[in-house]
């Protein structure tokens, strides 16, 4: 059963005890309200300078409806109802059908028109998908992009992160990942994916999806513990402050990262499910005692509260559970050459790099100078464009690895100067401890302060933490 991770001494949070001792006393009426209206929950988060997906439209009436003009919205949006729960009611359309002005293509490859469109419209102004069943408001608003970080993860939709906070206190948090079961909504209860993460780090740690606890994505390699969050401090940061100015004494907030904007807000919730629990594998009450009738003056120290009480998980307990290195964005690294040639350098440690690519001066000390000569002595463009650079590559890459001396292979690099042909030479990177067989590409870096970037192809073994300082650094 799932719930056998409630070992002795944890204490489950149920609906009822948390109604009686949560929700009555500290979510007065006015507060609730805050939270099942998207429409007033957006212009409060609005004031209050925080992050919101903008609005486009909404429609309040019948009338509103036959003069609304469709032509005027964008390629993609996201059309929810204003006192919607659960995720339903909610469609996502990611783009338009060629030639087509009327037929929009929502995530699950279908498309939508609109008199489709019109219907549900009109299915959210009679309130089917309102809490209370009563006549509603529908509204449109700019769709999310996702982020790089989570598009292995993630089937079409956008990922999200359940925050509980309380007296300020962030106590809980959840990543839940949209699946084809879930028609790419981060909906818990469709079949998305819940996520537990540690408050401290903002590293996932355990996950399950229905009713069974899992360690990988469905059909996948991909491992759901050891996910670094990103903005992890500003998302509790931005609940915190959310939970404090709504009076919402206990408050779920769901929170999405933009690829553009970064952390924005989604809803709030003055009920929010029970299923956090899960994901962390621990019950909620404890963590609600434990900062209940605290003193907490300010966002920043109720956050710092929430990490260190909260925070179970230290860098080795990290690395157990996801079975990768903890690394920061700067390390000492040892590089091996031609003949066993050894150098260590300090090295950028880059995730939005595909390739890890060295200095010309350090291949040339790990003896591979009579490769960089060769490989330059054919006088390729410092620049190309892209379709020169494929051309480029159809037509020269064979012989350049039977005529060049230790050519492991070569690499169209596109970056903000334009795209390169680059040399690229077989090494072992030895970092903590772990021996790292690579292609590396070559350029000239010597303008830059590290000689070597390592690029995500080489980090599969290992978790990038942007606030870690490596002690051996000179």
């Amino acid at each position: 059963m799932i719930f056998s991770f409630l070992k002795k001494g944890h204490s489950i949070l149920g609906m009822n005890s948390r109604n009686l001792e949560f929700i009555r006393p500290y979510n007065l009426i006015k507060a609730r309200k805050l939270a099942d209206e998207k429409l007033l929950s957006k212009r409060f988060l609005k004031k209050n300078n925080i992050a919101i997906s903008p609005l486009i439209a909404k429609i309040k009436t019948l009338d509103d409806l036959e003069n609304f003009d469709w032509q005027k919205l964008p390629t993609s949006f996201a059309l929810k109802p204003n006192c919607g729960f659960g995720g339903e009611g909610i469609v996502v359309v990611y783009g338009k059908k060629k030639d087509r002005e009327d037929v929009w293509i929502k995530a699950d490859g279908s498309t939508i028109n609109v008199d489709d469109l019109k219907n549900h419209v009109r299915n959210i102004l009679d309130g089917s998908f309102s809490f209370s069943g009563t006549p509603d408001i529908a509204f449109f608003e700019e769709r999310l992009r996702l982020l790089k970080l989570f598009k292995p993860y993630t089937f079409k939709g956008i990922p999200d992160i359940r925050v509980i906070v309380f007296n300020k206190v962030p106590v809980m948090a959840m990543l839940r990942l949209p699946t084809k079961d879930s028609k790419g909504k981060a909906n818990i209860h469709q079949g998305a994916i819940g996520v537990g993460i540690d408050m401290g780090t903002g590293i996932t740690t355990s996950a399950f999806q229905g009713n069974h606890l899992i360690e990988k994505v469905p059909n996948t390699r991909l491992a759901l513990g050891g996910i670094k969050i990103p903005y992890w401090k500003e998302i509790l940061e931005i609940s915190s402050k959310a939970q404090d100015l709504s009076h919402i004494g206990y408050l779920g907030i769901d929170i999405a990262i933009d690829a553009e904007r970064g952390p924005v807000v989604l809803e709030l919730n003055s009920r929010p499910g029970l299923a956090i629990q899960i994901a962390n594998l621990a019950g909620l009450k404890d963590r609600l005692k434990r900062v209940k009738g605290l003193k907490v003056q300010s966002i920043e120290k109720g956050v710092r509260m929430g990490m260190d009480l909260f925070g179970g998980e230290i860098e080795e307990g990290v690395e157990e559970i996801s079975g990768k290195k903890v690394i920061g964005t700067i390390e000492k690294v040892k590089l091996i050459g031609k003949e066993g040639k050894e150098i260590e350098v300090e090295a950028k440690i880059d995730t939005g790099a595909g390739l890890s690519s060295i200095d010309i001066e350090v291949a040339n000390e790990l003896g591979f100078s009579k490769t960089i000569t060769a490989f330059e002595n054919k006088n390729f463009s410092k620049s190309l464009t892209q379709e020169e650079a494929r051309e480029l590559n159809k037509n020269e890459k064979e012989n350049l690895l039977k005529e060049i001396p230790n050519l492991a292979d070569t690499a169209i690099i596109h970056s903000s100067h334009g795209t390169t042909y680059r040399p690229m030479i077989k090494i072992t990177i030895v970092m903590d401890k772990l021996i790292i067989p690579s292609k590396v590409s070559v350029i000239d870096r010597s303008n830059l302060k590290m000689p070597i970037i390592i690029g995500k192809r080489n980090l599969n073994r290992f978790l990038v933490d942007v606030n870690k300082i490596n002690n051996n650094l000179k």
